[in-house]
């Protein structure tokens, strides 16, 4: 179980850098940011940046106990490319795996 949770972790962390644009200033300031970790149970937290990014992730916990037990992550993030567009990407990854949705604005 650890060790899908550190997964999911890496998973943050490389979509927080990968989806920063590039070549924009480096002084972007966090407007918002929850974290409410409930353990075994469960997780969610959210922040906004001042560059316009953002992101939000729920993750549980499903069929504690059984052979089916399995971590569903929802969430979304967005941000604004280089043209000026506004990505967001919302998301479900459980069971099935990982199922990106993307639009562009």
């Amino acid at each position: 179980m650890k060790s899908v949770l550190v997964f999911f972790a890496v998973v943050l962390v490389a979509n927080i850098v990968l989806a920063r644009p590039q070549g924009q200033d480096k002084d972007v300031q966090i407007l918002r940011y929850e974290n409410d970790n409930i353990g075994v149970g469960g997780y969610n937290f959210l922040y906004e940046l001042s560059d316009g990014q953002s992101r939000e992730e729920t993750g549980e916990l499903k069929n504690a106990g059984t052979e089916n037990e399995a971590v569903v992550v929802r969430g979304s993030y967005k941000y604004t490319a280089p043209d000026g567009k506004v990505i967001t990407v919302t998301y479900i990854a459980d069971e099935n795996g990982f199922q990106p949705q993307v639009s562009k604005a």
